[in-house]
């Protein structure tokens, strides 16, 4: 315990000494975090500017313009009056999308004779696009489903069998763990994570490799009394330590800070945070003992871990990937996190719901730990003299 508890210190003067430890753990996590929470501080995609291209000029058509006006996602920003005019202000950026209400609107729905209304949407950005498509599509089929309404009423039919023959079937929706489309919420801890990730495991290639850099890893042999598991272990159990202070960091500071917090959710969380920070750890360790030259083992962490959050399937499904990037997003720790994330923080099931992803994260552990120990005892064995050191 002694020569494990030297490893340990050793190393968190290593981390408060060392550049490339301390920026990349302590200095720059915070504004890294504050800077993706702040990216989505709006939350909310509100008030769209959409254009109005009006043929019909009737009452029905400007009750419809006031309607869209009052949904959370659109602002009637321009009167235009041709395709090519509406077009253009979406291809200049000065609107999102448009609507067309064509002449005679009003008179052929009272006459029973199908409409059509146009609506246009820059799905370039899909997820504004989607948003208009929602509020628009709403506010058109329930101005229409009125004056049809209105007129089988006028005519003397009761309400209810009118509003039974206008909408015979009545849809209601739910929208489940983000209902305000909140885009702080959804990808502010998504982005959070990833990032964690990634930083965890650049520094975790330097942990070995970085010794010769240093001219210190005869110190640290000495030190770690020539065993490659203690030497493993202590570095492991400092570095673990410094990720618990970045989940503090989010969940109590970070979370809360934005009206992120869900308190309940955070001991399990924790839990998973932890099995996702030895995975990194493992994986950073076993790269750092196979590859010698600093800088390419870099290389390799970057490449491994940048598009881990593309391939997680935080913004596209993984079954709708190709075969081979589903293989390739299942080689990194941050997709079963993911997945277990879903669950326990944004639905706040209980942690037997994540036992897969936990299970998922142990095997990580449990190849790269054991991997990177031979292999570092036996280079150890080649740098010390025959029972010189006691492995």
């Amino acid at each position: 315990m002694n020569t494990l508890w030297r490893i340990i210190w050793r190393e968190w003067k290593r981390i408060a000494s060392l550049p490339a430890h301390y920026m990349v753990l302590l200095v720059l996590p915070p504004f890294i975090f504050f800077f993706f929470a702040l990216i989505y501080e709006n939350q909310h995609a509100r008030d769209l500017p959409i254009a109005v291209w009006d043929q019909d000029h009737s009452t029905l058509s400007r009750k419809l313009t006031f309607m869209l006006e009052e949904t959370p996602s659109i602002h009637i920003s321009k009167q235009v009056h041709s395709s090519k005019e509406l077009k253009t202000a979406i291809q200049d950026g000065s609107v999102w999308g448009g609507v067309h209400f064509p002449a005679k609107m009003e008179q052929q729905i009272k006459s029973n004779h199908p409409v059509t209304v146009s609506l246009f949407t820059n799905s370039a950005a899909i997820v504004p696009a989607k948003l208009v498509y929602k509020d628009a599509a709403k506010v058109i089929i329930m101005g229409g489903s009125g004056v049809v309404l209105q007129k089988f009423t006028k005519k003397g039919m009761d309400k209810e069998e009118a509003i039974a023959l206008v909408q015979p079937i009545k849809l209601t929706t739910y929208p489940l763990y983000n209902p305000t489309f909140n885009y702080q919420k959804y990808l502010a801890p998504g982005l959070i994570t990833v990032i964690l990730q990634m930083m965890i495991i650049m520094v975790s290639v330097l942990l070995i490799n970085y010794e010769y850099r240093t001219n210190s890893m005869g110190d640290l042999i000495k030190t770690g009394k020539g065993s490659a598991l203690k030497i493993i272990l202590g570095k492991t159990i400092a570095h673990l330590f410094i990720a618990w202070i970045n989940f503090i960091l989010i969940v109590g500071i970070i979370f809360p800070y934005f009206g992120l917090s869900n308190w309940e959710t955070n001991g399990n969380f924790f839990i998973l945070f932890t099995f996702l920070a030895l995975a990194c750890i493992g994986l950073g360790i076993l790269v750092s003992v196979l590859f010698k030259d600093v800088m390419f083992a870099t290389d390799v962490a970057l490449f491994y871990t940048s598009p881990a959050f593309v391939f997680s399937g935080y913004t596209f499904p993984r079954w709708a990937m190709p075969w081979f990037d589903q293989v390739y997003a299942h080689a990194m720790p941050y997709t079963p996190f993911l997945q277990g994330f879903f669950k326990i923080y944004y639905m706040s099931l209980p942690l037997t719901y994540i036992y897969k992803e936990l299970g998922i994260l142990l095997i990580f552990i449990t190849i790269t730990f054991p991997a990177a120990i031979l292999i570092f005892s036996r280079k150890i064995k080649k740098m010390t003299p025959v029972n010189a050191i006691s492995l």
